[in-house]
Protein backbone atom coordinates (compact mmCIF):
# COMPACT_ATOMS: atom_id res chain seq x y z
CA UNK A 1 0.00 0.00 0.00
CA UNK A 2 1.38 3.40 -0.96
CA UNK A 3 1.81 6.21 1.51
CA UNK A 4 -0.86 8.36 -0.11
CA UNK A 5 -3.46 5.59 0.07
CA UNK A 6 -2.59 4.88 3.71
CA UNK A 7 -2.88 8.57 4.61
CA UNK A 8 -6.24 8.87 2.82
CA UNK A 9 -7.58 5.85 4.66
CA UNK A 10 -6.34 7.20 7.98
CA UNK A 11 -8.00 10.58 7.28
CA UNK A 12 -11.28 8.87 6.32
CA UNK A 13 -11.19 6.74 9.48
CA UNK A 14 -10.48 9.80 11.64
CA UNK A 15 -13.34 11.73 10.05
CA UNK A 16 -15.74 8.82 10.56
CA UNK A 17 -14.72 8.55 14.21
CA UNK A 18 -15.21 12.28 14.73
CA UNK A 19 -18.70 12.20 13.16
CA UNK A 20 -19.62 9.23 15.38
CA UNK A 21 -18.41 11.08 18.49
CA UNK A 22 -20.42 14.20 17.57
CA UNK A 23 -23.56 12.10 16.93
CA UNK A 24 -23.13 10.33 20.29
CA UNK A 25 -22.61 13.65 22.06
CA UNK A 26 -25.83 14.98 20.52
CA UNK A 27 -27.71 11.92 21.79
CA UNK A 28 -26.27 12.21 25.31
CA UNK A 29 -27.01 15.93 25.48
CA UNK A 30 -30.54 15.24 24.25
CA UNK A 31 -31.02 12.81 27.11
CA UNK A 32 -29.86 15.41 29.64
CA UNK A 33 -32.41 18.11 28.77
CA UNK A 34 -36.12 18.16 29.65
CA UNK A 35 -35.86 14.86 31.46
CA UNK A 36 -34.96 12.88 28.34
CA UNK A 37 -38.07 13.98 26.54
CA UNK A 38 -36.19 14.66 23.27
CA UNK A 39 -33.97 11.58 23.44
CA UNK A 40 -35.57 9.55 20.63
CA UNK A 41 -35.97 12.35 18.06
CA UNK A 42 -32.46 13.68 18.78
CA UNK A 43 -30.94 10.21 18.35
CA UNK A 44 -32.84 9.70 15.10
CA UNK A 45 -31.76 13.09 13.79
CA UNK A 46 -28.11 12.54 14.78
CA UNK A 47 -28.00 9.08 13.17
CA UNK A 48 -29.53 10.34 9.91
CA UNK A 49 -27.06 13.24 9.77
CA UNK A 50 -24.11 10.93 10.55
CA UNK A 51 -25.10 8.53 7.78
CA UNK A 52 -25.46 11.40 5.30
CA UNK A 53 -22.01 12.71 6.26
CA UNK A 54 -20.33 9.30 5.95
CA UNK A 55 -21.89 8.04 2.70
CA UNK A 56 -19.79 9.46 -0.18
CA UNK A 57 -22.78 9.89 -2.52
CA UNK A 58 -24.73 11.86 0.10
CA UNK A 59 -21.81 13.82 1.50
CA UNK A 60 -22.06 16.64 -1.04
CA UNK A 61 -25.63 16.37 -2.34
CA UNK A 62 -27.75 15.84 0.79
CA UNK A 63 -25.63 16.17 3.93
CA UNK A 64 -25.18 20.01 3.91
CA UNK A 65 -28.91 20.68 3.60
CA UNK A 66 -29.97 17.88 5.97
CA UNK A 67 -27.55 18.92 8.74
CA UNK A 68 -28.55 22.57 8.23
CA UNK A 69 -32.22 21.71 8.70
CA UNK A 70 -31.56 19.54 11.76
CA UNK A 71 -29.38 22.24 13.34
CA UNK A 72 -32.04 24.84 12.65
CA UNK A 73 -34.37 22.86 14.91
CA UNK A 74 -32.11 21.24 17.51
CA UNK A 75 -29.68 24.13 17.80
CA UNK A 76 -26.56 23.61 19.88
CA UNK A 77 -27.08 19.84 20.09
CA UNK A 78 -26.08 19.35 16.46
CA UNK A 79 -23.77 22.34 15.95
CA UNK A 80 -20.70 19.98 16.00
CA UNK A 81 -22.19 18.09 13.04
CA UNK A 82 -22.69 21.42 11.25
CA UNK A 83 -19.00 22.12 11.92
CA UNK A 84 -18.15 18.98 9.95
CA UNK A 85 -20.25 20.26 7.04
CA UNK A 86 -18.59 23.68 7.23
CA UNK A 87 -15.15 22.06 7.28
CA UNK A 88 -15.92 19.88 4.23
CA UNK A 89 -17.29 22.82 2.26
CA UNK A 90 -14.31 25.00 3.17
CA UNK A 91 -11.88 22.29 2.04
CA UNK A 92 -13.74 22.10 -1.27
CA UNK A 93 -13.69 25.94 -1.44
CA UNK A 94 -17.46 26.15 -1.62
CA UNK A 95 -17.62 29.11 0.72
CA UNK A 96 -20.92 30.48 -0.55
CA UNK A 97 -22.69 27.23 0.32
CA UNK A 98 -20.92 27.09 3.70
CA UNK A 99 -21.90 30.63 4.67
CA UNK A 100 -25.46 30.03 3.45
CA UNK A 101 -25.81 26.84 5.51
CA UNK A 102 -24.51 28.54 8.67
CA UNK A 103 -26.74 31.58 8.20
CA UNK A 104 -29.87 29.49 7.57
CA UNK A 105 -29.17 27.14 10.50
CA UNK A 106 -28.48 29.86 13.06
CA UNK A 107 -31.15 32.20 11.75
CA UNK A 108 -33.93 29.60 11.65
CA UNK A 109 -32.95 28.33 15.08
CA UNK A 110 -34.82 31.29 16.55
CA UNK A 111 -37.99 29.34 15.68
CA UNK A 112 -36.63 25.93 16.74
CA UNK A 113 -36.88 23.91 19.91
CA UNK A 114 -36.89 26.38 22.84
CA UNK A 115 -34.75 24.14 25.04
CA UNK A 116 -31.91 23.89 22.52
CA UNK A 117 -31.82 27.33 20.92
CA UNK A 118 -28.35 28.64 20.19
CA UNK A 119 -29.36 32.19 21.04
CA UNK A 120 -30.39 31.33 24.59
CA UNK A 121 -27.91 31.87 27.44
CA UNK A 122 -25.29 33.32 25.05
CA UNK A 123 -24.55 29.94 23.49
CA UNK A 124 -24.28 31.72 20.13
CA UNK A 125 -20.75 32.90 21.05
CA UNK A 126 -19.49 29.33 21.34
CA UNK A 127 -21.43 28.27 18.22
CA UNK A 128 -20.01 31.08 16.10
CA UNK A 129 -16.48 30.38 17.37
CA UNK A 130 -16.49 26.66 16.59
CA UNK A 131 -18.10 27.25 13.17
CA UNK A 132 -15.50 29.89 12.34
CA UNK A 133 -12.72 27.58 13.55
CA UNK A 134 -14.03 24.77 11.31
CA UNK A 135 -14.05 27.14 8.31
CA UNK A 136 -10.51 28.34 9.00
CA UNK A 137 -9.17 24.80 9.36
CA UNK A 138 -11.00 23.74 6.21
CA UNK A 139 -9.57 26.63 4.19
CA UNK A 140 -6.07 25.86 5.45
CA UNK A 141 -6.35 22.18 4.55
CA UNK A 142 -7.91 22.96 1.17
CA UNK A 143 -5.14 25.41 0.30
CA UNK A 144 -2.53 22.91 1.45
CA UNK A 145 -4.00 20.18 -0.71
CA UNK A 146 -4.14 22.55 -3.67
CA UNK A 147 -0.49 23.48 -3.15
CA UNK A 148 0.53 19.82 -2.92
CA UNK A 149 -1.40 18.99 -6.09
CA UNK A 150 0.21 21.93 -7.90
CA UNK A 151 3.67 20.83 -6.77
CA UNK A 152 2.94 17.25 -7.83
CA UNK A 153 1.80 18.49 -11.23
CA UNK A 154 4.97 20.57 -11.57
CA UNK A 155 7.12 17.59 -10.61
CA UNK A 156 5.34 15.40 -13.15
CA UNK A 157 5.82 18.09 -15.79
CA UNK A 158 9.53 18.33 -14.99
CA UNK A 159 9.85 14.53 -15.06
CA UNK A 160 8.19 14.30 -18.47
CA UNK A 161 10.25 17.22 -19.75
CA UNK A 162 13.44 15.55 -18.51
CA UNK A 163 12.48 12.30 -20.22
CA UNK A 164 11.75 14.15 -23.46
CA UNK A 165 15.09 15.93 -23.30
CA UNK A 166 16.94 12.69 -22.67
CA UNK A 167 15.12 11.03 -25.56
CA UNK A 168 15.92 14.02 -27.78
CA UNK A 169 19.59 13.73 -26.79
CA UNK A 170 19.56 10.01 -27.64
CA UNK A 171 17.88 10.63 -30.99
CA UNK A 172 20.33 13.42 -31.81
CA UNK A 173 23.27 11.18 -30.97
CA UNK A 174 21.88 8.35 -33.09
CA UNK A 175 21.42 10.77 -35.98
CA UNK A 176 24.98 12.00 -35.53
CA UNK A 177 26.29 8.42 -35.52
CA UNK A 178 24.34 7.65 -38.68
CA UNK A 179 25.65 10.78 -40.36
CA UNK A 180 29.23 9.92 -39.39
CA UNK A 181 28.84 6.38 -40.70
CA UNK A 182 27.48 7.87 -43.90
CA UNK A 183 30.71 9.85 -44.22
CA UNK A 184 32.95 6.89 -43.49
CA UNK A 185 31.17 4.39 -45.73
CA UNK A 186 30.69 6.91 -48.51
CA UNK A 187 34.41 7.63 -48.46
CA UNK A 188 35.36 3.95 -48.66
CA UNK A 189 32.77 3.07 -51.29
CA UNK A 190 33.98 6.00 -53.37
CA UNK A 191 37.52 4.62 -53.17
CA UNK A 192 36.32 1.19 -54.26
CA UNK A 193 34.43 2.68 -57.21
CA UNK A 194 37.44 4.82 -58.14
CA UNK A 195 39.98 1.99 -58.08
CA UNK A 196 37.75 -0.46 -59.91
CA UNK A 197 37.12 2.20 -62.54
CA UNK A 198 40.88 2.72 -63.00
CA UNK A 199 41.44 -1.03 -63.31
CA UNK A 200 38.56 -1.32 -65.79
CA UNK A 201 40.34 1.15 -68.13
CA UNK A 202 43.15 -1.38 -68.44
CA UNK A 203 40.79 -4.06 -69.66
CA UNK A 204 42.98 -4.76 -72.68
CA UNK A 205 45.69 -6.24 -70.46
CA UNK A 206 43.36 -8.17 -68.15
CA UNK A 207 41.48 -11.44 -68.68
CA UNK A 208 37.85 -11.08 -69.73
CA UNK A 209 36.41 -12.65 -66.53
CA UNK A 210 38.42 -10.18 -64.41
CA UNK A 211 37.19 -7.23 -66.48
CA UNK A 212 33.63 -8.45 -66.09
CA UNK A 213 34.00 -8.83 -62.33
CA UNK A 214 35.57 -5.37 -62.08
CA UNK A 215 32.62 -3.90 -63.95
CA UNK A 216 30.16 -5.64 -61.64
CA UNK A 217 32.11 -4.52 -58.58
CA UNK A 218 32.21 -0.90 -59.77
CA UNK A 219 28.48 -0.92 -60.58
CA UNK A 220 27.63 -2.45 -57.20
CA UNK A 221 29.77 0.06 -55.32
CA UNK A 222 28.24 3.02 -57.16
CA UNK A 223 24.71 1.71 -56.53
CA UNK A 224 25.53 1.07 -52.86
CA UNK A 225 26.89 4.60 -52.56
CA UNK A 226 23.72 6.02 -54.10
CA UNK A 227 21.49 3.95 -51.80
CA UNK A 228 23.54 4.99 -48.79
CA UNK A 229 23.19 8.66 -49.65
CA UNK A 230 19.45 8.27 -50.21
CA UNK A 231 18.88 6.52 -46.88
CA UNK A 232 21.26 8.35 -44.55
CA UNK A 233 21.79 11.62 -46.37
CA UNK A 234 18.44 12.92 -45.12
CA UNK A 235 19.86 12.96 -41.60
CA UNK A 236 22.05 15.92 -42.49
CA UNK A 237 21.04 19.48 -41.86
CA UNK A 238 20.11 20.85 -45.29
CA UNK A 239 21.37 24.29 -44.22
CA UNK A 240 24.75 23.02 -43.01
CA UNK A 241 27.83 24.38 -44.70
CA UNK A 242 29.88 21.95 -46.80
CA UNK A 243 32.75 22.10 -44.32
CA UNK A 244 30.42 21.01 -41.52
CA UNK A 245 29.24 18.01 -43.52
CA UNK A 246 32.69 16.71 -44.41
CA UNK A 247 34.68 13.94 -42.88
CA UNK A 248 37.72 15.91 -41.72
CA UNK A 249 36.24 17.55 -38.54
CA UNK A 250 34.89 14.21 -37.37
CA UNK A 251 38.11 12.26 -37.83
CA UNK A 252 40.48 14.76 -36.21
CA UNK A 253 43.04 13.22 -33.93
CA UNK A 254 42.47 13.44 -30.17
CA UNK A 255 45.83 15.18 -29.88
CA UNK A 256 44.30 18.15 -31.73
CA UNK A 257 41.55 18.36 -29.09
CA UNK A 258 44.18 18.35 -26.34
CA UNK A 259 46.19 21.03 -28.16
CA UNK A 260 43.13 23.24 -28.56
CA UNK A 261 42.28 22.81 -24.87
CA UNK A 262 45.83 23.76 -23.86
CA UNK A 263 45.63 26.82 -26.09
CA UNK A 264 42.43 27.79 -24.26
CA UNK A 265 44.24 27.59 -20.91
CA UNK A 266 43.46 24.02 -19.81
CA UNK A 267 46.16 21.83 -18.34
CA UNK A 268 45.70 18.58 -20.29
CA UNK A 269 47.92 15.50 -20.01
CA UNK A 270 47.31 13.01 -22.85
CA UNK A 271 48.57 9.42 -22.77
CA UNK A 272 47.91 7.11 -25.73
CA UNK A 273 48.59 3.39 -25.88
CA UNK A 274 48.59 1.87 -29.35
CA UNK A 275 47.71 3.37 -32.69
CA UNK A 276 44.26 4.67 -33.65
CA UNK A 277 44.38 2.41 -36.70
CA UNK A 278 44.27 -0.59 -34.35
CA UNK A 279 40.66 0.29 -33.47
CA UNK A 280 37.60 0.41 -35.73
CA UNK A 281 36.56 3.77 -37.13
CA UNK A 282 33.44 3.82 -34.98
CA UNK A 283 35.61 3.45 -31.88
CA UNK A 284 37.79 6.38 -32.90
CA UNK A 285 34.71 8.51 -33.44
CA UNK A 286 33.40 7.53 -30.01
CA UNK A 287 36.77 8.29 -28.36
CA UNK A 288 36.82 11.70 -30.02
CA UNK A 289 33.34 12.52 -28.70
CA UNK A 290 34.07 11.22 -25.17
CA UNK A 291 37.25 13.26 -24.86
CA UNK A 292 35.58 16.33 -26.36
CA UNK A 293 32.63 16.18 -23.96
CA UNK A 294 34.84 15.43 -20.93
CA UNK A 295 37.17 18.35 -21.66
CA UNK A 296 34.17 20.65 -22.11
CA UNK A 297 32.64 19.52 -18.79
CA UNK A 298 35.97 19.94 -17.00
CA UNK A 299 36.31 23.45 -18.39
CA UNK A 300 32.77 24.30 -17.20
CA UNK A 301 32.73 22.68 -13.77
CA UNK A 302 36.41 22.53 -12.75
CA UNK A 303 38.06 25.52 -14.38
CA UNK A 304 41.80 25.54 -13.87
CA UNK A 305 42.01 21.92 -12.69
CA UNK A 306 44.44 19.60 -14.53
CA UNK A 307 42.84 17.00 -16.77
CA UNK A 308 44.31 13.56 -17.42
CA UNK A 309 43.30 11.73 -20.61
CA UNK A 310 44.28 8.07 -21.10
CA UNK A 311 43.43 6.18 -24.30
CA UNK A 312 44.18 2.56 -25.23
CA UNK A 313 43.37 1.46 -28.76
CA UNK A 314 44.75 -2.07 -28.41
CA UNK A 315 42.43 -5.09 -28.70
CA UNK A 316 40.39 -6.62 -27.19
CA UNK A 317 38.79 -3.28 -26.31
CA UNK A 318 39.18 0.42 -26.84
CA UNK A 319 39.51 2.23 -23.52
CA UNK A 320 39.29 5.94 -22.77
CA UNK A 321 39.43 7.58 -19.35
CA UNK A 322 39.32 11.29 -18.49
CA UNK A 323 39.79 12.42 -14.88
CA UNK A 324 40.08 15.80 -13.20
CA UNK A 325 40.21 16.98 -9.56
CA UNK A 326 37.82 19.62 -8.21
CA UNK A 327 38.08 23.15 -9.53
CA UNK A 328 36.18 26.40 -9.71
CA UNK A 329 32.85 26.16 -11.60
CA UNK A 330 32.37 28.77 -14.29
CA UNK A 331 29.25 30.91 -14.31
CA UNK A 332 29.52 32.24 -17.86
CA UNK A 333 28.61 28.96 -19.58
CA UNK A 334 25.27 27.17 -19.80
CA UNK A 335 24.91 23.61 -21.09
CA UNK A 336 21.99 21.35 -21.82
CA UNK A 337 23.07 18.80 -19.23
CA UNK A 338 22.43 15.92 -21.64
CA UNK A 339 25.85 15.52 -23.26
CA UNK A 340 26.59 12.40 -21.21
CA UNK A 341 23.22 10.94 -22.21
CA UNK A 342 24.23 11.13 -25.88
CA UNK A 343 27.67 9.67 -25.14
CA UNK A 344 26.15 6.77 -23.24
CA UNK A 345 23.80 6.11 -26.16
CA UNK A 346 26.73 6.09 -28.59
CA UNK A 347 28.92 3.78 -26.48
CA UNK A 348 26.02 1.43 -25.75
CA UNK A 349 25.23 1.20 -29.46
CA UNK A 350 28.80 -0.10 -29.96
CA UNK A 351 28.34 -2.78 -27.29
CA UNK A 352 30.29 -0.97 -24.60
CA UNK A 353 29.49 0.94 -21.45
CA UNK A 354 30.19 4.44 -20.16
CA UNK A 355 30.76 5.40 -16.52
CA UNK A 356 30.64 9.00 -15.35
CA UNK A 357 30.73 10.20 -11.77
CA UNK A 358 32.84 10.83 -8.67
CA UNK A 359 35.96 8.67 -8.30
CA UNK A 360 36.95 9.54 -4.74
CA UNK A 361 38.60 12.58 -3.15
CA UNK A 362 36.35 14.82 -5.19
CA UNK A 363 37.81 13.61 -8.50
CA UNK A 364 35.44 13.36 -11.47
CA UNK A 365 35.92 10.49 -13.91
CA UNK A 366 34.49 9.71 -17.35
CA UNK A 367 35.47 6.28 -18.69
CA UNK A 368 34.34 4.22 -21.67
CA UNK A 369 35.03 0.56 -22.47
CA UNK A 370 34.21 -0.50 -26.05
CA UNK A 371 34.96 -4.13 -27.00
CA UNK A 372 36.37 -4.78 -30.43
CA UNK A 373 34.29 -6.76 -32.94
CA UNK A 374 35.03 -10.47 -33.34
CA UNK A 375 36.47 -9.73 -36.74
CA UNK A 376 39.44 -7.86 -35.23
CA UNK A 377 42.39 -10.05 -34.34
CA UNK A 378 44.53 -9.47 -31.29
CA UNK A 379 47.13 -7.65 -33.36
CA UNK A 380 44.51 -5.15 -34.52
CA UNK A 381 44.39 -6.40 -38.11
CA UNK A 382 40.94 -7.04 -39.64
CA UNK A 383 40.34 -10.69 -40.53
Amino acid sequence: MSRSKASRRAAAAGRAGLVAVFALAAALNGASISGGRYLVPVIASAVVCAVALLVPRLRWSLAPFLVTAVTAWWGWLTVPLLCVVMFDLAVARRMRVAVGCAAVALGANLLGCPATRVWAEQRYVSALFVLLLAVVLGLWLGNRRGLIQALAADMEHLRVESQLREEAARIAERSRISAEMHDVLAHRLSLIALHTGVLATKGATLPAPVVERLGLLRTASVEALTDLRDVLGVLRDPDAAPADAGLTPVMRDVAELAAEARAAGQNVELTTDGLPEQAPTTHRLAVHRVVQEALTNARKHADGAPVTVRIAYRPPATLVEVTNPPGTPRTDTVGSGYGLVGLRERVTALGGHLDAGPAGAGTWRVAAHIPHPLGIEQNGTPT
